[in-house]
C-alpha cells in the first residue's frame, strides 16, 4: 500500500475510453500515435486514478440536521434511534418521496461526487426497509448509472420497519422469500449488505440474509464491529464477503482471523468524526496484519454527510496514522476492488477505463496534507472531461 507507482512528468494516452500508454512523457512523446493526439496539459499537477468511494448511503431524501444538533447537545446516535430518529426517520421521509424528487437528489450526490474526483461511488438502499421503498430506490439508482460517475448499487437490510419490530421472523421471511430474489432477478443490485450489530441485525439474522443473497447470486459486503465487536467481520470474511466496513471494535485476534482470507477492511473515519464518538477503526494494525484495507466516506444524511474524499484521506492520515500513499491506495485500487470494480477502474494501467482526476497540487502528499480544501481541478471519465473548475 506504501507503493502509489508515481512518475515523475508522466503522460497518459488515452484510446477509446481506456488507457493505451503510461510512462514518462519523454517516452510517450517519441510514440508516432501520440503526435496525433490531442494533448490535454496538468500543468505539473498531480494526476491519479479518479476515487472510488466502495461504501456510501447517497441516496436519501433530505438531511437529518435536528440530529446533529441533538448530537452536539448530548443525545447519542444509539439514543437518537431508539427515539425514532436516525434510520427510521430517513425511512419516514423516502416514502414520502417521488420518483423526480430522488432523481434530482441523486443528480446532485453526483455531481458533488465528481467535484471532489470521485468516478466511481457504490450506493445502497436502506433507507427504504419496506419492499416497495428498497425498490424504488433501487431503480433510481439504476437509472442514475447512466450518468459520468459509475454507481454501483447494493441492495441493504439496514433495519427492520416499525410495523415489523414485533413480528421480525416475517419481515426476514419477506426479505429471503421476496425481495433479495427479485433483485437480483431485476439486476437491480451487484451486491447485498446488512447492519449487523447491537439494535440492528444479530449474527444468526445475518447469516440467514447472506446466505439467501448469495444463493441469488449477489455478491456480498456488512457492516460489520462499528458499535460493538459483535463478530461480525468474522462472519463476513467466513461468508466471502468483498469487504466488511466500519470495523471500528476489531481486536487483535479478529485482525489475525481476517489476514488471508482476501476480505477488505473499509474504514470510514468520517463517520467517527461526525459522530464525535468510539475509537478509529485500526488502520495500522490492519495494514500491519496484512489485510488490505480501503477508505470511503459512508456519505449519507446521519452520520456522515460528505461525498469529499479528499477530507478522509486527511483523517486517515492525521487520526488513523496512515501514510499519504496508504490512503491514496486504500481510496483508489483498493477501493474500486472493493466496489467490484478493481480490474475496470482504481489505477492508469493500460486497458483500464480512464477515469482521472488533476489535483491542484504539485505533490501528491499535499492532498490530505491541506485538509479542508477541493484540490481537484478536473475530472475525466471515460476519457472525456466530466467536471472542471472554472477559473
Amino acid at each position: 500500500m506504501e507503493d502509489v507507482g508515481l512518475i515523475r512528468r508522466g503522460a497518459v494516452l488515452i484510446r477509446n475510453q481506456s488507457v493505451a500508454a503510461v510512462g514518462p512523457q519523454a517516452a510517450l512523446l517519441r510514440s508516432p500515435e501520440v503526435r496525433k493526439a490531442r494533448t490535454f496539459d496538468a500543468g505539473g499537477r498531480v494526476v491519479l486514478p479518479g476515487f472510488v468511494d466502495s461504501h456510501s448511503h447517497a441516496l436519501y431524501a433530505a438531511s437529518r440536521v435536528d440530529e446533529y444538533e441533538a448530537r452536539i447537545r448530548g443525545v447519542t446516535y444509539e439514543q437518537i434511534a431508539k427515539a425514532g430518529g436516525g434510520i427510521q426517520a430517513s425511512a419516514r421521509m423516502m416514502r414520502s418521496a417521488g420518483h423526480r424528487a430522488l432523481m434530482a437528489r441523486m443528480a446532485n450526490a453526483t455531481r458533488l461526487f465528481l467535484e471532489h474526483g470521485t468516478t466511481t461511488a457504490e450506493v445502497k438502499s436502506g433507507y427504504g426497509l419496506e419492499a416497495a421503498q428498497e425498490l424504488k430506490m433501487l431503480r433510481v439508482i439504476r437509472a442514475s448509472s447512466r450518468g459520468p460517475v459509475d454507481l454501483v448499487p447494493t441492495l441493504l437490510a439496514h433495519d427492520v420497519p416499525a410495523r415489523f419490530k414485533r413480528g421480525r421472523r416475517r419481515f426476514l421471511a419477506v426479505m429471503i422469500r421476496d425481495l433479495i430474489p427479485q433483485v437480483a432477478r431485476e439486476r437491480l443490485a451487484e451486491f447485498f449488505d446488512v447492519f449487523c450489530d447491537r439494535g440492528y441485525f444479530s449474527l444468526s439474522e445475518t447469516r440467514m440474509l447472506l446466505g439467501a443473497a448469495a444463493q441469488a447470486g449477489l455478491k456480498l459486503k456488512l457492516h460489520a464491529d462499528q458499535l460493538t465487536r459483535s463478530g461480525a467481520a468474522l462472519l463476513g470474511a467466513r461468508s466471502g464477503a468483498v469487504s466488511v466496513d466500519h470495523v471500528d471494535r476489531l481486536a487483535v485476534g479478529d485482525i489475525r482471523r481476517l489476514a488471508g482470507t482476501g476480505t477488505i477492511a473499509t474504514l470510514l473515519p468520517g463517520t467517527v468524526m461526525h459522530l464525535g464518538a468510539g475509537p478509529y477503526p485500526p488502520a495500522r494494525r490492519l495494514i500491519g496484519g496484512g489485510v488490505p484495507v480501503a477508505l470511503a466516506t459512508n456519505y449519507n444524511p446521519g452520520s456522515c454527510p460528505t461525498a469529499n474524499m479528499q477530507v478522509i484521506l486527511s483523517l486517515a492520515c492525521s487520526q488513523m496514522r496512515m501514510t499519504p500513499a496508504e490512503a491514496i491506495t486504500a481510496a483508489t485500487i483498493n477501493g474500486a476492488y472493493a466496489a467490484g470494480r478493481g480490474d475496470r477502474v482504481g489505477s492508469l494501467e493500460v486497458g483500464k477505463q480512464a477515469d482521472l482526476a488533476v489535483m491542484d497540487v504539485s505533490d501528491y502528499r499535499e492532498i490530505p496534507y491541506l485538509f479542508g480544501i477541493n484540490h481537484c481541478r478536473t475530472v475525466l471519465t471515460k476519457g472525456r472531461i466530466a467536471w472542471q473548475r472554472m477559473a
